[in-house]
């Protein structure tokens, strides 16, 4: 339960749309998400300290090479909430690059998404992040387009642009409802 507290108070600093006077509960009721079980698809995943992440630990993820194909190495996880058509989605995360592809200090993560689980993959909801060296916090948001049972979904993260290391914080997808 701390660690959902820690994750709430992280998404209230990321979310100015939020008022401070909302309650954590009323907040942790909108997560459809689970923030602590990422899956991590074609890399090498750690968790490391890192004072300067909400809640002082990092998921570290080492791509090796880049691949044929963005999405050859993905962080993510299911929505495991029913989502309906019409539903204010808004998917919160820090992240930094830790170590860039032939000492670039910059990079973009293309695709970091709500899609279906299944073929044919399609978006719900994406954006784009340009990364540093430095914590940076990021909101991505968007609108259903249609309903969808819990485990329908999923949040990822395509990484595999290139050979680099990607820390992420806590990764947060909310249901704000119509």
């Amino acid at each position: 339960m701390a660690v959902i507290r820690m994750w709430a108070a992280a998404i209230l600093a990321l979310t100015p749309a939020i008022t401070f006077g909302q309650q954590a509960a009323d907040l942790m009721k909108q997560i459809v998400n689970d923030p602590g079980a990422p899956e991590v698809n074609g890399a090498k995943a750690s968790l490391v300290s890192d004072s300067k992440v909400q809640g002082g630990k990092a998921l570290r993820v080492a791509v090796a090479n880049k691949g044929a194909n963005p999405w050859d190495s993905t962080v993510g996880g299911a929505i495991k909430k029913p989502i309906a058509n019409g539903d204010h989605l808004l998917l919160v995360f820090s992240a930094r690059l830790a170590k860039g592809d032939g000492g670039a200090t910059t990079a973009t993560l293309p695709y970091n998404a709500v899609q279906l689980v299944a073929a044919p993959y399609s978006t719900v909801m994406s954006g784009t992040a340009e990364i540093g060296p430095e914590w940076k916090d990021f909101q991505i948001t968007g609108t259903s387009n249609g309903n969808y049972k819990a485990g329908d979904l999923k949040v990822t993260f395509q990484l595999a642009t290139a050979k680099q290391t990607v820390d992420f914080g806590p990764i947060v997808v909310l249901d704000r409802g119509k």
